[in-house]
């Protein structure tokens, strides 16, 4: 058995895509009509849609961490200083145990994204 994606309830779909895109690099691999298929195999799907295939609502954010190592923390850093719309921080830049800096921020539904720096 394989995991082939990750798939997230999103508000609103162009608005997740670029915020994926801008801060993380993520490209559209496919438009699947209330699915976008991203590079890494992350899905966002119209919460919509989640609605009506399961019956009940999304829970925005859920209890989940979407997980990123960053090679050039710097960058990143300054992306998201940058980004038009406000990001909403969860853990302050910060050090792990090995010493590597690390920031958590929600997408703009609550997901929760960590960022950590690649090891070397």
């Amino acid at each position: 058995m394989k995991l082939k994606n990750i798939l997230i309830a999103v508000s609103d779909l162009e608005r997740s895509r670029k915020f994926y895109h801008d801060l993380f690099g993520l490209d559209t691999v496919a438009d699947l009509g209330g699915n976008l298929l991203l590079t890494e195999g992350l899905v966002l799907q119209e919460a919509g849609l989640w609605k009506q295939i399961l019956g009940r609502e999304h829970m925005p954010g859920g209890a989940g961490e979407l997980f990123f190592e960053e090679n050039r923390m710097e960058l990143f850093l300054e992306k998201l200083a940058s980004y038009p719309e406000p990001i909403r921080i969860l853990t302050p830049l910060t050090k792990d145990g090995q010493g590597r800096r690390l920031i958590r921020v929600l997408d703009p539904d609550g997901h929760v994204i960590e960022v950590k720096e690649r090891i070397r």
